[in-house]
């Protein structure tokens, strides 16, 4: 309707230009007229000829100036027509780019549409058609978009794929993306147990979210929480999986179709056993109870027994594995392997009778025993053995071991360089050694001791990194690599703290599952099922608001996305967030009042010098803090309790909140021990004796 209004105001204006010229030519010509009839019906005297030249040169002038006027008034008509021209076009490219001109009785053939003559009604029907055209491309828009994705070359969809990888922190590999190579056929979730076990309750609580996310078998690693029975009781902890509850959750993990890989160490890793009175006596070294020394007999005594009553209850389990007729049917029970462990064997070979044995010949025999032990009361399944101390072992050296047919290696690299670890030629040896081998990577636990929250972002190039060599290396290999484990260490060993609790490293699992299980990270919020199984409140919509829906920063520990899910665990991951940032803050103010103010250092509390007023100003807020650190104790009992014991709960309070709260009590009795003083003495202050005793300063009396 705006469309039609404009071009009737055009065509108006048109012809109130076209009745102006015609009334300026009439006046033109009137004004001729009326000089021609005066110069004919009233011809001057001829006694006036003479004395009117000056008259007759007058009347000359007054007629060029009438004529300049009209020419004028032309000049002017013929700028106010090509300047309403000129907006007629602007009109017209605004309408469509389409010239409208007027219709003539040219014969001349067709001309381009650009110069085309086009009569109103033709005109209104382009101009009903490009409307058409407009409501149309509203709801075509989508599939217009898809169509030009389509039409993309694979390298233009990668680069634009890449591009909106950058835009979310997400760590860009080259080759990996959605035309980037398969997934890896296995993708196991590692448990480790030692000392911090979950309740098994919450652990069924994730094996459908685990399952949903492509996850095909679970790499449990039980060290003290096995049930174990008889002469081995003394190795199970207090607090150990009863048998009943073990197996529940066994039959659970196959009813969600996930296959079962124990792993038992054997070699290195063995403190939970050898710290025992009573196992001392297998140690490589009286006083490091790390490996196991291979030379005793009654070291295979134990392993033997250790993996006998392991793979037992598994394959017990396997046969009882009937799920109750209210749940979905069961896929049948996948044990296909079993790890023996035997990474970082500290101090092999430094007994007396080890001694006498060259280091890789004393390892690859003890695998190779271990193994063969396996085949021959279990021949269908199959070892694997971490790598690390096979990586300095020459190709002469393993071919000579024949360890290529008893094992299978899993090769584990936590950093974004892999090759650094493991290079070409490594790989190269490997599958001249081993038909088939695993990989290992992580989503908690590899970068810090006593982290409190994964940082999720480079566990996720990690894990991007391992598709890319998965989809490199695995061709050298007779049977291929068999896949991937995401590896989540409790502790680095059994002697070590606490690192990130499993709950806290939800999302950066099932980023990095949901990654490896597609071979690629799906930047649309629609394919990538992390939002749905993480239940997390996002609309894939307001990704239109140029702000992706994922955003991972390298030194960021977690994404503003994942504090808005409600998975199970949720609570506690928010919970650890908030604790990282407390105790960090108090930490700066612990710094700050005791290294960088000048009333509250050691030198200060030494010498019993300092102004009141400035330690009151200082530790004001420290009575705040510990009451709210006392609090944020309270907090964690009640949120840790749904995952885990009473042990577990005290631990990681000690281990987080009790010693920053230590630390807030002794600047108080510091600040106390200041407070009382109203004299000092004159400078310079008294020496500290002990301390020109400690750091060997002498006196002037010395000097002399």
């Amino acid at each position: 309707m705006i469309l039609r209004h404009s071009n009737l105001w055009i065509f108006i204006w048109r012809r109130k230009l076209s009745f102006l010229l015609v009334v300026s030519g009439l006046v033109l010509l009137g004004l001729w007229t009326w000089a021609i009839l005066i110069d004919t019906t009233y011809p001057p005297p001829t006694s006036a000829i003479s004395a009117g030249t000056e008259q007759q040169q007058q009347q000359q002038d007054t007629g060029y100036q009438q004529v300049h006027i009209i020419q004028k008034l032309i000049a002017q008509a013929n700028r106010v027509l090509r300047a309403e021209r000129l907006k007629d076009n602007v009109a017209a490219q605004q309408l469509g780019n389409v010239r409208f001109l007027r219709p003539t009785q040219s014969k001349k053939g067709p001309l381009p549409l650009s110069e085309s003559y086009l009569f109103e009604q033709d005109r209104l029907k382009i101009l009903e058609h490009q409307q058409r055209q407009k409501n149309a491309n509203g709801m075509e828009e989508l599939n217009a978009i898809s169509e030009d994705e389509r039409m993309l070359t694979s390298a233009e969809r990668q680069t634009q794929y890449e591009h909106e990888l950058q835009r979310m922190g997400v760590p860009v590999v080259a080759g990996i993306g959605p035309n980037g190579p398969r997934a890896p056929t296995e993708r196991l979730v590692h448990l480790d147990l030692k000392g911090a076990p979950p309740k098994l309750s919450f652990l069924k609580q994730l094996l459908p979210m685990l399952r949903a996310l492509g996850a095909t078998g679970l790499l449990i690693e039980y060290e003290d929480m096995f049930p174990y029975s008889g002469v081995l009781q003394p190795l199970a902890a207090h607090n150990a999986y009863k048998e009943d509850e073990l197996r529940d959750f066994l039959e659970t993990a196959a009813v969600h179709g996930l296959s079962v890989m124990p792993l038992v160490q054997t070699f290195g890793h063995m403190e939970f056993v050898l710290k025992l009175s009573g196992f001392e006596q297998l140690r490589e070294l009286t006083e490091s109870p790390q490996s196991i020394c291979p030379s005793q007999p009654q070291s295979m005594a134990l392993l033997e027994q250790m993996l006998t009553q392991v793979i037992e209850f598994h394959l017990q389990c396997l046969g009882q594995s009937t799920p109750s007729s209210a749940a979905p049917p069961a896929a049948p029970i996948r044990f296909t392997h079993i790890h023996i462990g035997c990474d970082e064997v500290q101090r092999m070979g430094e007994c007396s009778v080890c001694r006498q044995r060259l280091r890789s010949e004393l390892f690859l025999s003890h695998v190779v025993s271990v193994a063969h032990f396996i085949r021959r009361h279990w021949p269908q399944l199959g070892v694997v053995i971490w790598d690390d101390q096979l990586r300095s072992m020459s190709l002469g050296e393993l071919k000579h071991s024949q360890v290529g047919s008893y094992v299978e290696p899993m090769v584990w690299v936590y950093a974004s360089d892999i090759y650094r670890f493991i290079p070409p030629q490594l790989w190269d040896t490997y599958a001249k050694i081993f038909p088939s081998a695993w990989t290992a990577s992580a989503f908690k636990g590899a970068f810090g001791e006593s982290l409190m929250v994964p940082p999720l972002q480079h566990h996720l190039e990690n894990n991007i990194r391992w598709l890319a060599v998965i989809a490199k290396e695995g061709g050298r290999f007779a049977k291929g690599l068999r896949g991937i484990a995401l590896t989540g260490w409790q502790r680095y060993d059994h002697f070590a703290v606490l690192c990130e609790l499993l709950p806290v490293g939800i999302p950066s699992l099932m980023t990095s599952l949901s990654t490896v299980s597609k071979g690629y990270f799906s930047t649309n919020p629609r394919d990538n099922e992390l939002l749905k199984v993480l239940q997390c409140v996002f609309q894939p919509d307001s990704r239109r608001s140029g702000r992706p829906w994922l955003e991972l920063h390298p030194n960021a520990h977690h994404s503003q996305l994942f504090s808005a899910c409600s998975y199970p665990g949720h609570l506690v991951f928010k919970y650890a967030q908030r604790l990282f940032e407390k105790l960090a803050e108090i930490k700066l103010y612990l710094q700050q009042t005791k290294e960088q103010s000048a009333w509250l250092s050691d030198y200060n509390v030494r010498h019993n010098f300092s102004s009141p007023l400035r330690v009151r100003e200082l530790t004001a807020r420290t009575p705040m803090l510990i009451e709210e650190l006392r609090t944020m104790s309270r907090e964690a009992q009640q949120l840790l309790w749904e995952v885990y014991d009473e042990h577990t709960v005290t631990e990681f309070v000690e281990q987080h909140i009790y010693p920053t709260i230590v630390a807030l009590q002794g600047q108080l009795a510091s600040a106390e021990s200041l407070l009382p003083t109203r004299t000092w003495p004159q400078r310079p202050l008294p020496l500290a004796l002990k301390v020109q005793e400690d750091m060997g300063l002498v006196t002037d009396n010395q000097l002399h």
